[in-house]
């Protein structure tokens, strides 16, 4: 979801020099096989969003694999940029990180100052490992490697499963299946009630171009709308979107995670960047495009 939109973003500002490979042709957590991408290709600039991601069934029960094969995507490839002398480097990261009690809205130097949320500490750890990299190799080599936090993203190319799904694409699923057949009733993991921040992909790619182009700095950077909303109330805007009637309920018998999670963007707002595409306008244009015949 967020390699295609950066490559969006850069196609649609003119550049026709990209690089991309599909899994299929680089298996990142193969060291040799991204050492021979990169000295083959060489790159100029890298946008590292590869990631092993999913929502918090996926990440509760797949610790092992959230945190082996993440770390093995980020090692072989920011080592291997390294030795191909890449000039710079943007490492995607998640708002995971940040402990589970942190102050809200988040700021970057909440970064391992409490205990994270257990349901995700995998993924969170893998990452935190992926800004540290960053800094050492800025730190021991003089490398311009920098990180950037999103919030919880949605958009084009996002992943319906839900077994592996995040929160909103989930939603989106769940009540346009109860729709079409139908269902009198649509059940929601957890109470309702934790709070959650939404930024489109579109904005994520704009964000990194500028963030390429303007940041340079060790510390990583919060990318997000500076904005959040209940659950619940997510839900009844995917529900109106949709054109479900029936009835949602919640199961509190399943985990919330981390009750509140939104970012403080005032770094990346003081630089000049806010996000642009509403939520309430960007699921309706998701859900109006997303091809549905798979479900």
């Amino acid at each position: 979801m967020v390699g295609s939109a950066i490559v969006r973003a850069l196609t649609a500002k003119g550049f026709d020099n990209i690089v991309v490979r599909s899994r299929a042709e680089v298996d990142l957590r193969a060291k040799a096989d991204v050492d021979a991408f990169f000295q083959q290709e060489r790159p100029e600039y890298v946008f590292l969003a590869a990631a092993k991601v999913g929502g918090i069934l996926a990440n509760n029960s797949q610790p092992v694999e959230f945190l082996v094969e993440n770390i093995e995507i980020q090692n072989n490839v920011l080592t291997a940029a390294n030795r191909a002398d890449v000039g710079k480097v943007l490492f995607l990261g998640s708002s995971c990180i940040y402990p589970k009690f942190a102050e809200i809205p988040i700021r970057e130097d909440s970064l391992l100052t409490g205990h994270l949320e257990p349901t995700n500490d995998a993924y969170a750890i893998a990452k935190i490992t992926g800004i540290m990299l960053c800094q050492a190799l800025r730190r021991e080599y003089g490398r311009h490697y920098i990180s950037a936090m999103p919030t919880n993203l949605y958009g084009p190319n996002d992943n319906y499963d839900l077994q592996k799904s995040h929160v909103l694409p989930a939603l989106i699923r769940k009540f346009h299946a109860a729709k079409s057949t139908g269902a009198p009733e649509v059940v929601l993991w957890g109470t309702g009630t934790p709070r959650r921040e939404f930024l489109h992909v579109d904005d994520l790619a704009d964000a990194c171009l500028f963030l390429m182009d303007k940041y340079d700095d060790p510390s990583p950077i919060n990318v997000g709308t500076g904005e959040d909303l209940p659950i619940a109330e997510l839900a009844g805007m995917v529900e109106e979107i949709v054109g479900y009637k029936g009835r949602v309920t919640f199961d509190t018998s399943k985990p919330d995670g981390t009750m509140r999670k939104m970012l403080d963007v005032s770094r990346l707002t003081g630089l000049g960047w806010q996000a642009g595409i509403p939520l309430h306008e960007g699921i309706e244009k998701v859900y109006r495009e997303v091809d549905k015949s798979a479900w």
